[in-house]
């Protein structure tokens, strides 16, 4: 296992957030380099991500995540679904302090993760579940539902539509943009945007894509 070099990740990470022209405080900055000190250590035996090199982690992972936190803008509470290791949830949990953020996964050890990190970095606007996102009901819906590589649009769709507020929106962090995904969506549902974005230090294609109730 590659060592967490601390020092040499901070400036990736520091001109990563800049290029972003994010406005993240000294404060923020030391939380996501504590998030990915512990996803590295507990990547060793939780297998959390199959990203293993600490500095890929910074940019594959936390700059990936942080490169969609202005399409966030304007939202109190989110939800992440098949939350894993905590990407996008966390990252946007530090990125955006003011926001409610709830992370849920059916497995209980990347859950027990996420509960960590929480207590860990003081994350006071997280929540954790531990269900499959069909079944989970919560008091209050969300104005939006994100997910990161999770799940086949349709069934992101499908499977959480019910927990989402009215005028809401689902943003899924995607590597390509999937033609036949965006077909198979239910009636109901359209994608409204799809937007390249840019990730710092990374040479590969991402887009957002936004979906919104047509009826």
């Amino acid at each position: 296992m590659k060592f967490f070099d601390r020092n040499a990740i901070a400036p990736v990470l520091a001109n990563g957030i800049k290029e972003l022209k994010l406005d993240l405080n000294e404060q923020q900055h030391g939380q996501l380099l504590d998030y990915l000190a512990l996803l590295h250590k507990w990547n060793s035996v939780y297998n959390l991500t199959s990203v293993r090199d600490p500095m890929q982690m910074a940019t594959h992972h936390a700059l990936d995540s942080l490169a969609a936190v202005s399409a966030f803008e304007g939202a109190t509470s989110v939800l992440d679904v098949g939350a894993g290791g905590g990407l996008p949830g966390i990252v946007l949990a530090i990125a955006r302090p003011s926001m409610l953020v709830a992370l849920i996964d059916t497995v209980h050890k990347k859950t027990a993760f996420l509960t960590q990190v929480k207590a860990e970095l003081g994350l006071a606007n997280v929540t954790v579940h531990t269900a499959r996102v069909e079944q989970l009901q919560v008091p209050h819906k969300f104005d939006v539902i994100t997910s990161r590589a999770f799940a086949d649009l349709s069934d992101f769709v499908n499977w959480s539509g019910h927990l989402l507020a009215e005028g809401g929106k689902f943003i899924a962090l995607k590597g390509t943009a999937p033609a036949d995904e965006q077909e198979r969506l239910p009636s109901d549902w359209k994608v409204s945007e799809l937007r390249p974005i840019q990730v710092p230090g990374l040479q590969a294609e991402r887009h957002l894509v936004f979906i919104e109730n047509n009826k």
